[in-house]
């Protein structure tokens, strides 16, 4: 923590939740200030209850301010303190960024449900959609430093929580796909990765 913080409201996040882990990856990258309060499930304080109909994910509460979901949030965050920018300024890059978001949320974290083994009977089918899509997707990952782009994004602080829980999911990736592998090493070792981990996620590894 420093003295160029720049804001007060307060974050509940689930510390086991990758959702609320890409929420805390932006507040580390920008160096938000907000209190962080962990979520247990079944145990919600009322207020939160409220703002967040949906009972699932991180929920934000500043004033007379409540956002939930994790895009939400994020795209929130990203426009009230811009620097440093976590989507292309240039509108063609910035489409084609919130293009693939849309695609890792609707295709990998989707089934978030099943990995988790909250679905019955479709864990194994989602282990290896995400296993088969990060092989497919393997050179995206090795032509620049982040993931479709020289920039650390919105689309690392997307992804990242997702890499760093494949262990505690079954999930090997193959040789074909060590770029990914790679990647991933790389965004874990990072000031900001460090600092946004739970004690929780902290002994995924």
């Amino acid at each position: 923590m420093n003295n160029n913080r720049r804001s007060t409201m307060t974050v509940y996040s689930d510390p086991n939740c990758p959702f609320s882990h890409q929420i805390r990856i932006v507040i580390q990258e920008k160096n938000i200030e907000t209190n962080i309060e962990d979520l247990v499930a079944g145990e919600w304080p009322e207020e939160v209850a409220a703002a967040n109909p949906y009972g699932f994910g991180p929920t934000l509460l500043d004033r007379d301010l409540a956002l939930f979901d994790a895009r939400v949030i994020m795209d929130f965050f990203d426009e009230r303190f811009p620097h440093p920018p976590l989507l292309p300024v240039d509108p063609v890059a910035r489409a084609k960024a919130r293009l693939m978001l849309h695609r890792i949320d609707k295709d990998w974290y989707s089934l978030w449900q099943a990995l988790s083994g909250r679905e019955r009977g479709k864990t194994s089918k989602a282990r290896k959609t995400i296993q088969e899509d990060l092989t497919v997707l393997s050179p995206l990952f090795e032509n620049s430093p982040y993931f479709m782009g020289n920039e650390f994004s919105m689309l690392d602080c997307t992804i990242a929580p997702l890499l760093w829980r494949l262990p505690s999911l079954n999930i090997k990736l193959p040789a074909s796909a060590k770029a990914v592998e790679s990647y991933a090493e790389r965004i874990f070792k990072r000031d900001s990765f460090q600092a946004s981990l739970s004690d929780a996620e902290r002994n995924l590894r």
